[in-house]
């Protein structure tokens, strides 16, 4: 049985994100990486990022819309995370993305939940939802440091769920948004434009069913990851793109719009 080199894969895997470089899928170069072997890839980059002084803010779902598993070639979702230094807020002024310190970036627009207490485990959307103090718009900018996004969802896992950047908007409470948070989350309608010409309108349903439901899921795969993993008080969890992701160049202008749900959209000018 070959032994695979983990620390050796976390190494290479966090200097091709530190220098927005391209590597051969780790899939493709050692026979029976596994999903578990990626998600201890990953642990490891965690560990030495956090060693290095980075911040935990949350955690990204990737894969929730069902639509783009075909042409990435994986079946189920994942999950990654999100730091303090990936992280920015909407502050009222232009949102700046910088093309150039990722490799092949997209744009998914997305809801993000943030919580006060840590949530359970649970496929009962009112409990998670009782759990959340904010709810807000966001947009991810997800990269691939495998050349033309080929890959196996392993790699991707091991890629830190291909996250680069989170941009949140100003967030609501639940009681803000009304009686009814759990069906305005998923029927909400949000539309993706870029430099005015519209690219894809989508629906809160298509991550998962719903950005809550995409949470259940994601509660559900934590519980048998160690301890350490579980969702903690203060942290946020952007839940899967609510269309296909779609690339990015410098000089464009992406903005979004929802419908159906009381949050501003978003306005992110991308640069080199």
């Amino acid at each position: 049985m070959t032994v695979l080199d983990l620390e050796g894969m976390a190494r290479e895997v966090m200097a091709a994100q530190d220098g927005a470089a391209s590597i051969a899928p780790l899939t493709a170069r050692h026979p029976g990486f596994s999903l578990a072997a990626a998600y201890e890839v990953a642990g490891r980059i965690h560990r030495l990022r956090t060693d290095g002084g980075a911040q935990l803010a949350g955690r990204k779902i990737g894969f929730t819309n069902a639509a783009m598993w075909a042409a990435l070639g994986v079946s189920s979702p994942v999950w990654g995370r999100v730091y303090q230094h990936t992280l920015t807020l909407d502050d009222g002024g232009e949102l700046r993305c910088p093309a150039g310190a990722c490799a092949e970036p997209r744009i998914e627009p997305e809801i993000v939940l943030h919580f006060h207490t840590a949530p359970p485990a649970t496929q009962d959307l009112e409990r998670i939802l009782a759990c959340v103090d904010w709810i807000a718009h966001g947009v991810e900018i997800v990269q691939s440091h495998y050349p033309a996004w080929r890959f196996q969802a392993a790699d991707t896992v091991a890629d830190n769920a291909l996250h680069a950047a989170l941009f949140v908007g100003p967030g609501k409470t639940p009681a803000e948004l009304g009686p009814d948070v759990i069906e305005q989350l998923a029927a909400c309608r949000v539309t993706l434009s870029c430099d005015g010409a519209l690219r894809e309108t989508g629906t809160g349903a298509n991550a998962l069913g719903g950005p809550l439901q995409a949470m259940a899921h994601l509660l559900i795969t934590l519980a048998d990851r160690p301890a350490d993993e579980a969702i903690q008080a203060g942290e946020l969890v952007t839940t899967g793109t609510l269309t296909m992701a779609y690339p990015v160049h410098a000089g464009q202008v992406w903005n979004t719009a929802i419908d159906g749900l009381a949050l501003p959209g978003m306005r992110i000018a991308v640069t080199d």
